[in-house]
């Protein structure tokens, strides 16, 4: 747990246990928006390939989670931890462009 206090750069282990809570809300949150956006587009599991539905519905919640995470990890105190992790993270994708800062 020190490790990740270090690394994260946070002080206590409430905000690594309510990291961890959001990540695992935000994971199932997103899954759970996902189902009415496939349904939005037409997407269905009945009606086409499980081949073509799994990989784009996975394809769709990368994004959705990407969005909510700093949201709900407002919820739990943690937004400047996430918005943080999410510019680092987009920009190791390649899209670090959105986050540039002026110097």
């Amino acid at each position: 747990m020190e490790k990740l206090k270090k690394r994260w750069d946070i002080d206590n282990n409430w905000a690594v246990m309510a990291i961890f809570i959001v990540f695992a809300i935000n994971g199932s949150f997103a899954a759970w928006v996902a189902k009415p956006v496939t349904s939005f587009l037409g997407l269905n599991p009945d009606t086409i390939s499980g081949f073509i539905y799994w990989p784009l519905r996975i394809l769709l919640i990368f994004p959705i989670y990407q969005l909510t995470l700093p949201i709900v990890g407002w919820f739990f105190g943690q937004f400047k931890f996430f918005w943080a992790f999410e510019k680092k993270f987009l920009g190791r994708l390649g899209f670090g462009f959105l986050f540039k800062t002026k110097e």
